[in-house]
């Protein structure tokens, strides 16, 4: 089964360097996407949430640090 782990940053700047940290730290077989996910009723860039998307087909990648490191950025990882 895969695991799909989404981190959840305040702007796109966090969601980079998050991403680019998840490779450093964890190693993934896939490198993290970034997905802009616009608030409800927001058009506005300012009102958008950047998503990092990381696959985990081995369930290997521990949550609680993904978590963690999101946390660092004023992010956190979206529960399941």
């Amino acid at each position: 089964m895969n695991v799909r782990h989404v981190l959840v940053l305040p702007d796109r700047d966090a969601a980079e360097e998050v991403a680019d940290e998840v490779v450093d730290r964890f190693g993934p077989e896939e490198e993290p996407q970034l997905v802009r996910d616009a608030l409800a009723g927001e058009d506005d860039a300012e009102d958008a949430q950047w998503l990092v998307v990381v696959e985990d087909p081995r369930q290997r990648l521990d949550a609680a640090a993904l978590d963690g490191l999101a946390a660092e950025y004023e992010g956190w990882l979206e529960a399941p």
